[in-house]
């Protein structure tokens, strides 16, 4: 299949978060199971393209009351061509959606809608006849309406797949800026009630696609209910035979504890001697008691209402403290965000010896500390898909979490199924189901070494490479080209 992924970011060249990653592993995933991939991406100010070779041709895209000239240029990473489409209003600036993350570019309607429409033409120019178009997000959300026209004899066979990664991000925009994308209106584009209705491109996309995927099957059926479905749950569940879920992978090469480089002592799920050197080394570096008879909890997040610290931290003594209080552990914390939630860790941070908190990123340090904790707790309202918790599992590293989206699907529950299960699994989302969820683990804990190696050894034998979830989207492609 001739495969083109449209996005506005991807890594190596461009992130802002997990959707960078996920186009990048995914599209390499796919070549190497054999099919044509290409993705088209914005060539921001700040991409390097010292690597890149410019295309002999350009392209027209329109906006209202003007044509817009768009260039591009390639470059190719291991079995996958990457296409950049040349703008000023790409190339000027150097931010993917704004110059910080709370000031999004108020002309972003009409700066995707060139990318939209310049990967159109950009096909075109290529004589590449496209079987699946996957769409990234509200960022691409105008591309499955533009090809359900079918005003094109060169499109008339490509199918469109539209993937949702987090659902609360929909591209919403006044009804009249639609008019400068140069589109004719339908009224499936919008969302809400007149005076508010307003153009939503994710809206838009959900509506016309083919087929719509997002990043985990538990989240695929949250996002129907009221509760997770952030006002498109009716059209999500008028669409659920065309909708599916499937779990983003991680790089296996990125996370191997048998060759990660931030790591001095390498282990595996035959050999997990090394877990234990490091676990005393981070005990070290982190100015906690070194006691490896004490289990190691670890959170490595945002700092933000959606990862559970309202209910970690609220009250007095908050969960937080509770857990330090009651029982014989330790916690890390590493993340950066709302800066009440900071104040309050630090303050927490001086207060209890067995806490350390770290208001910081850093890639070593979350490599570190997922090779050499015992628990990873990710008490998180909602979680489309979620990396941590297979970070964790691939690390040894028993997660505890609460049971919602990808983490229902990553994580086999202990107590439910003890003889398979790889982690700790709660549903109550307060400060009372997170303390009740650390105790569980702990319990586990306390069942000795043996136990554990046994645990951690299914945990590390979990299937969770982009090659699983690369099959299940070719399942997809094919099911939407024979329009079943």
């Amino acid at each position: 299949m001739n495969i083109c992924m449209v996005s506005s970011e991807s890594v190596p060249f461009s992130k802002s978060g997990g959707l960078a990653d996920v186009v990048g592993a995914l599209s390499g995933a796919l070549a190497i199971i054999g099919e044509e991939v290409r993705v088209v991406l914005p060539l921001y100010g700040s991409v390097d393209r010292t690597s890149f070779t410019d295309l002999p041709f350009q392209g027209e895209v329109s906006l209202l009351g003007s044509i817009e000239t768009v260039t591009f240029c390639e470059t190719r990473l291991g079995k996958v061509t990457y296409y950049f489409v040349q703008h000023p209003f790409f190339t000027d600036r150097k931010g993917i959606y704004g110059d910080t993350s709370f000031t999004p570019y108020h002309d972003n309607l009409k700066r995707f809608t060139i990318l939209n429409k310049a990967a159109l033409v950009l096909c075109k120019l290529l004589d590449w006849k496209v079987d699946i178009m996957h769409c990234h997000d509200w960022t691409c959300g105008f591309l499955p309406y533009l090809l359900s026209l079918h005003d094109d004899p060169f499109f008339q066979k490509t199918k469109s797949v539209i993937t949702i990664h987090n659902l609360a991000y929909q591209g919403e925009f006044s009804r009249l800026d639609l008019l400068c994308a140069d589109i004719m209106p339908d009224k499936r584009m919008f969302n809400g009630e007149i005076p508010s209705k307003r153009t939503n491109l994710l809206k838009t996309g959900l509506e016309f696609a083919d087929r719509i995927t997002t990043v985990s099957p538990t989240y695929a059926q949250e996002i129907q209910s009221k509760t997770y479905g952030c006002s498109l749950d009716g059209l999500l569940a008028e669409r659920a035979s065309v909708l599916e879920g499937i779990i983003n992978g991680i790089d296996p090469e990125e996370w191997n504890p048998e060759t990660d480089p931030f790591i001095d002592h390498h282990f595996s799920a035959h050999s997990q001697t090394g877990k234990q050197a490091i676990k005393e080394e981070l005990q070290e570096e982190f100015s906690l008691p070194k006691d490896t008879t004490v289990p190691l909890f670890a959170m490595i997040s945002r700092l933000a209402e959606q990862k559970g610290f309202v209910e970690l931290l609220e009250g007095s003594p908050c969960a937080l403290e509770l857990m330090l209080q009651n029982h014989t552990m330790q916690m890390i914390i590493i993340g950066t965000g709302d800066s009440t939630m900071e104040r309050k860790l630090r303050e927490l941070g001086e207060r209890y010896d067995n806490l350390s908190v770290n208001i910081l990123f850093s890639n070593k340090a979350a490599h570190r500390i997922e090779a050499g904790a015992d628990f990873f707790l990710m008490p998180s309202r909602y979680e489309p898909c979620g990396l941590n918790q297979l970070y964790s599992l691939r690390y040894g590293t028993l997660p505890v979490a609460r049971k919602t989206g990808g983490l229902a699907d990553s994580i086999i529950d202990l107590d439910e199924r003890p003889d398979e299960g790889t982690g700790i699994l709660f549903e109550s989302m307060s400060s009372h189901g997170i303390l009740e969820a650390v105790e569980r683990a702990i319990h586990w804990w306390k069942k000795g070494p043996e136990t554990l190696r046994t645990i951690r050894k299914r945990c590390m034998l979990w299937d969770s490479s982009w090659e699983r979830s690369a099959k299940a989207y070719q399942t997809v492609y094919r099911s939407s080209l024979r329009g079943k």
